[in-house]
């Protein structure tokens, strides 16, 4: 198996569509068949064929409606070779756009399982008889490059989630042939086996290419998880890198860094997969085309959370927050009012404010390297995290104007006047409003231990 993903993706739809042809077939008094002369014999010889071919094809509309069908089919649009594979099969005519392309090679993939056959049990001995066959013709004249690296602090119930055609995130314990230090490697090892990100690369050419894709893939997925949920996650400084179905080398992951302790994994549930997988990429899109602002708010956010000292964690986080709602510098005063103003409901403003207030307070016995004053320091830190989490998040994901200071300024002035205003572009007054961010359900992943 040369592509992790693509095989689980197709053995998914297979033992689906096995289920719901198996359905059908009890449905009907017989399959359609034809008969066929065996040649050789003297006495010519009849024997009855299964249509199953037909069977298939005459159910499409059905197997494209199976749970699983949009992703197989996704995982086989623009994969070079999958004509191949259809004139290896001998259909014909051979659809020339990609989507065409996917659609027919499934309805092709099952036939070639199911061929002169009468039942439509699921059997893994003929699904990997067929797997291979695509994987010979799709990747006999490339290569194939994959990438692993540890993210720690998070755990799967599933043995893959599959992000995009071309990286999944994988149970480490589910992979037969990797290195056991990526799989158990890093704090928190002895509690289960890490979850992988697993980037497959086509052609990559040289070897720094693959590590400097994969770095960057990496890292924003990484971003991702960090803005999805408030749990420790760190990206593993090594990664393991094979081609085709060589051995795997281990080599330093450009970016990375040595994890700090991690107290606790945060799980995915299955039910959350759907909900993590478009929310990393889209956050994946968005960053690259973020303001100069959220930019450097994002990366100091980042750097607080790579901290092991909660006290220097949050001095980038209050410089984040600067960053996005004080430009007129920290003179001013105004980022507490404002930070309250968008995170908090009106009858609760004040007390974040002040609470925005201590932060700065101990920000300037960390600089003064006084201890901290507050009882409950590491919880105001969390908390200001949390706030700075959500404010990028929410902006990242379009549910606030980008410019934060005019929604925080047009609030306060709501709060004085008593009069609705168009916060988020919208043409009347009292159309729409700002939600508090706190408020604002999480995107995803389960706030708990995996």
């Amino acid at each position: 198996m040369r592509n992790r993903s693509l095989h689980e993706r197709l053995r998914a739809f297979c033992e689906q569509a096995a289920f719901q042809l198996e359905s059908e077939a009890a449905a009907v008094d017989d399959l359609p068949f034809e008969v066929v002369a065996q040649p050789g014999a003297r006495t010519p010889l009849y024997c009855y064929r299964p249509l199953t071919g037909e069977f298939i094809r005459e159910r499409a509309d059905l197997l494209e409606q199976l749970p699983a069908y949009s992703s197989a089919a996704d995982a086989l649009v623009g994969l070079v070779g999958v004509d191949e594979f259809l004139r290896l099969r001998g259909e014909a005519p051979v659809p020339e756009d990609p989507a065409g392309l996917a659609h027919a090679a499934l309805r092709a993939f099952l036939s070639a399982m199911y061929v002169e056959s009468t039942d439509f049990e699921f059997s893994p001995r003929r699904f990997e008889r067929v797997y291979d066959q695509l994987e010979a013709a799709v990747y006999q004249r490339r290569s194939l490059t994959a990438v692993i690296a540890p993210i720690h602090g998070l755990s799967l119930v599933s043995p893959e989630v599959p992000l995009d055609e071309h990286m999944s995130l994988v149970r480490g314990d589910s992979l037969d042939d990797v290195p056991p230090e990526a799989v158990w490697s890093g704090p928190g090892g002895g509690d289960g086996p890490n979850a992988l990100a697993l980037l497959t690369l086509e052609d990559a050419g040289s070897e720094e290419r693959a590590l400097a894709l994969a770095g960057d893939r990496f890292s924003r997925l990484l971003t991702a998880l960090r803005l999805a949920d408030a749990g420790v996650f760190a990206l593993g400084p090594s990664a393991w890198l094979r081609s085709d179905a060589g051995a795997w080398r281990v080599l330093a992951l450009p970016g990375a860094r040595a994890p700090v302790a991690v107290p606790e994994r945060y799980g995915v549930a299955a039910e959350e997969e759907d909900e993590l997988r478009g929310f990393c990429n889209l956050v994946g899109r968005r960053v690259g085309q973020a303001s100069a602002e959220l930019a450097w708010a994002l990366n100091r956010f980042e750097a607080g959370c790579e901290r092991s000292d909660p006290a220097q964690a949050l001095t980038d986080h209050l410089l984040a927050l600067r960053a996005l709602l004080e430009p007129e510098g920290p003179g001013s005063g105004r980022m507490a009012q404002r930070l309250a103003a968008i995170c908090a409901v009106p009858e609760e403003r004040s007390a974040l404010a002040e609470r925005a207030a201590h932060a700065v307070s101990l920000e300037r016995a960390v600089i003064a390297g006084l201890p901290p004053a507050e009882p409950d320091a590491e919880g105001l830190v969390d908390e200001i995290a949390d706030h700075l989490r959500s404010l990028v998040r929410d902006v990242l994901c379009g549910h606030l104007d980008a410019d934060l200071v005019s929604v925080a300024d047009r609030l306060l002035a709501e709060a004085i006047t008593g009069e609705t205003e168009p916060v988020d572009g919208t043409d009347e007054p009292g159309e729409a409003r700002v939600e508090p961010v706190g408020d604002t359900p999480e995107p995803v992943l389960a706030s708990r231990p995996g």
